[in-house]
């Protein structure tokens, strides 16, 4: 094939064959390492939990895969935009389905490609399958079998049955209308609707319209033979039969005149700009046909500058995109056990989608387009990570309420919680952080605070009580970013500011800044300008003075030069002779911490024993007991060198100062994360199972170690965490998110704490 990587065709169909073909894998959630593995895995140890499920059938939720698995079932009927091209030809778009559920919502999925066209022997296929998945994803089948092939299954299955191709489509669209509504001051009972396209989706959509408020009155549908009247008897299904209206009107068009909405499920086109001319003030547009769609923004706009527009490209701003609500739609019916999703729960995501549009946006919004509520933001964008935050428990609680629920969720709060492991990797993790910090008010100085991520981290930390910002950074400048990007700030109010330029401290800061460097070679006027300019050293002298609690520092720079800024001015701890960094990567596998990772380039044993303390007091922080491998190219003396003999001692010092420290080396790398291979070294070794907590003998296998495992296993790193200074400061890595910001934040206060109650 071609290697033109710039072709779509190409690129997509090497996407598909490499590095093996299609996009999933199964993988095995516990061990089979042994003969004592196998024997529970499978015979005789199987056995026990089958007789459980035999006696009570519920138990399948808790000894199987079933609660949290799905099956995508299709029979090619209507893929894409492709049309009828069978079972086989839809798989690649089944696999991406599942993908998406894995993603977004941490679902286990299944496709499943039935070769079977005729709907009542499709449903008997399908119906059986039942004890196998928590629920049915069907996709792709064509109108006017879809419904009829949902509506046997809803039934007789006593599990979630979802088109997401009718309702999926149809919550967003019922999301934006909502917000669209509520922009321009409409009411939604009294809007007339106008839609081209009569298919599943176009009728799920004025369903869902009409259950959060529309009426049936208000709405008009055209199919491919005009206007769906109810003198069209004998060409309109019951489906599309409960939008006719009695009128002699034959189109479309003929309609349009004083509608509000738009509602394009059809093709390229059928919105022609004559048609909006007379539609009511403030149009909504949602053309929502792909590739192309009914009419293209830029045309729609120059025809109505009034109108709001929503697409279903992912070009455009406002995206009406089904992974805005299927995963997470799933994940709140799976995890209380809803034996079908109705109405209710439909409405409560549709509604859970409309408000997060009006909170400020974590990341930058795509395509230029500030996160602000307002015509070009009437949904969020489909990656905000707090889709799932507000979805799934907003159609738990529904589904609990309009008693469909099984295992209804006794405590909302701590379902929210877990619900984090889905948005952020880290949420777990910090947790033991977050909490500790909240309420307590300590005051983190960001040097970098005009930087976007830090705007928005000081946004989160006011709504979560983490901690009180203060902004280094020209006042004008900050107060016109918070506005762009759609925040809630106000200076003075919700955070502190130090400017640069004009701040009344100045002079005592450069007295400060002189009488700790001045004998360093430092003079008075070098010191003016270095207050003046390097925002490190402004946020440090804040520290050192008591007006901050933390400094937070590094997307501006390099790494050592803050390393060196920080030591000067806040200095190192009593115990501590020197700076080190400890860094945390979340993986699959787990959660492991790596020191020193950018600080000491040849540390000696009596600094990497400092080093190991100070890690597992940090370790501590996180509700985590550490269990030290100290690393090597040896194993236990099995070869001599510098490295090796360092590390020998590393462990005697450890041994002496720290009895209690689970700790053992030097070892390889392979050793410290495999307990079986360890024990024919050290069969009575104190580490047990895994080591958590990596130390290297110098900064070039640390660092190399950290990069590369983040790298082969798409880790998520946290931190650096700079340890030994004597107040807290850390220096942030560049590419960090805004997340990452308050995950160092919230690290940042919890340490501030400890300094405050030593």
């Amino acid at each position: 094939m071609s290697t033109d990587t710039n072709s779509l065709h190409d690129a997509a169909l090497h996407f598909h064959e490499y590095p093996r073909p299609g996009k999933l894998e199964i993988v095995a959630t516990k061990p089979l390492a042994n003969t004592r593995d196998l024997s529970l895995a499978y015979s005789p140890g199987v056995a026990i939990p089958c007789e459980a499920i035999a006696a009570d059938p519920q138990a399948a939720y808790k000894y199987t895969a079933k609660g949290n698995l799905v099956a995508v079932i299709s029979n090619g009927t209507a893929v894409l935009g492709l049309g009828n091209i069978g079972a086989l030809a839809s798989k690649p778009v089944m696999e991406g389905k599942a993908v998406l559920f894995k993603k977004f919502a941490g679902i286990d999925s299944i496709d499943i490609e039935v070769n079977e066209q005729d709907p009542k022997r499709f449903i008997e296929i399908v119906a059986p399958l039942e004890p196998s998945f928590g629920g049915v994803n069907l996709e792709d089948i064509k109108a006017p079998e879809c419904f009829e092939i949902e509506e046997a299954l809803r039934e007789r299955m006593n599990i979630p049955v979802f088109h997401d191709d009718q309702h999926g489509t149809a919550i967003i669209v019922a999301a934006a209308v909502i917000n669209a509504m509520k922009l321009v001051g409409k009411d939604i009972a009294k809007v007339k609707i106008a839609t081209s396209g009569a298919g599943a989706a176009a009728i799920a959509c004025m369903n869902m319209l009409v259950a959060v408020g529309a009426k049936r009155e208000n709405i008009w549908i055209a199919d491919s033979k005009g206007l769906v009247t109810k003198k069209r008897d004998n060409s309109v299904d019951r489906w599309r039969g409960a939008f006719a209206q009695d009128t002699d009107k034959t189109e479309l068009s003929e309609v349009m005149a004083g509608a509000d909405i738009y509602v394009g499920l059809s093709k390229a086109g059928a919105l022609k700009p004559e048609m909006m001319k007379d539609m009511a003030a403030n149009p909504l547009i949602l053309a929502l046909s792909n590739p192309i769609p009914e009419i293209m923004p830029e045309l729609a706009r120059e025809a109505r500058p009034d109108a709001m527009i929503c697409t279903g490209r992912s070009d455009y701003p406002n995206q009406v995109n089904n992974v805005l609500c299927f995963p997470f739609l799933f994940r709140g019916a799976l995890d209380c056990g809803a034996t079908v999703i109705n109405e209710e729960m439909k409405a409560a995501a549709a509604h859970a989608i409309a408000r997060l549009a009006h909170e400020p946006g974590l990341e930058a919004s795509a395509h230029g387009v500030p996160a602000i509520f307002g015509p070009e933001y009437l949904i969020p964008n489909p990656f905000d990570q707090r889709l799932i935050l507000r979805i799934a428990p907003a159609v738990a609680k529904a589904a609990m309420e309009s008693g469909v629920a099984q295992r209804p969720i006794a405590d909302f709060a701590a379902y929210r919680d877990s619900l984090n492991r889905f948005v952020f990797r880290s949420g777990m993790v910090m947790k033991p952080m977050l909490e500790r910090a909240q309420g307590e008010g300590k005051r983190i100085a960001f040097a970098d605070g005009e930087d976007e991520r830090v705007l928005r981290a000081t946004q989160v930390m006011l709504e979560d009580g983490i901690g009180r910002s203060i902004l280094i950074g020209r006042p004008s400048v900050i107060e016109q970013r918070i506005e762009r990007f759609g925040l809630t700030l106000k200076a003075g109010r919700d955070f502190d500011v130090i400017n640069p330029e004009d701040d009344p401290r100045y002079r005592d800061y450069v007295a400060l800044f002189h009488e700790i460097t001045g004998r360093k070679g430092v003079t008075p006027d070098t010191a003016k300008t270095i207050v003046r300019t390097n925002t490190t050293v402004i946020g440090a002298l804040a520290v050192r003075r008591g007006e901050a609690d933390a400094l937070i520092c590094g997307l501006q720079g390099r790494f050592i030069k803050h390393a060196r800024d920080i030591q000067s001015v806040i200095g190192l701890a009593p115990y501590s002779s020197q700076l080190s960094a400890l860094s945390m990567l979340i993986m699959n596998r787990g959660v492991f911490f790596l020191a020193d990772t950018y600080v000491n380039i040849d540390p000696s044993a009596e600094e990497i024993v400092a080093i190991t303390l100070q890690a597992r007091d940090h370790l501590k922080r996180f509700n985590i007991e550490a269990r030290a491998a100290l690393l090597s190219y040896s194993n236990f003396g099995s070869r001599d060198g510098a490295t090796s003999e360092k590390m020998r001692e590393v462990f005697e010092r450890l041994q002496e100062v720290a009895p209690d420290l689970v700790v053992d080396g030097e070892m390889q790398g392979d050793l410290a994360v495999n307990a079986e291979l360890r024990e024919r070294y050290v069969p009575n070794s104190v580490l047990k199972g895994e080591a958590n907590l990596l130390i290297f003998p110098n900064l070039e296998s640390a660092n190399l170690s950290m990069t590369l495992l983040k790298e082969l296993n798409n880790a998520l790193p946290v931190g650096p965490i700079l340890m030994g200074t004597k107040q807290p400061a850390h220096i942030l890595a560049p590419s960090v998110t805004s997340r990452g910001v308050v995950n160092m934040a919230a690290i940042a206060a919890t340490e501030a704490l400890d300094v405050a109650n030593a």
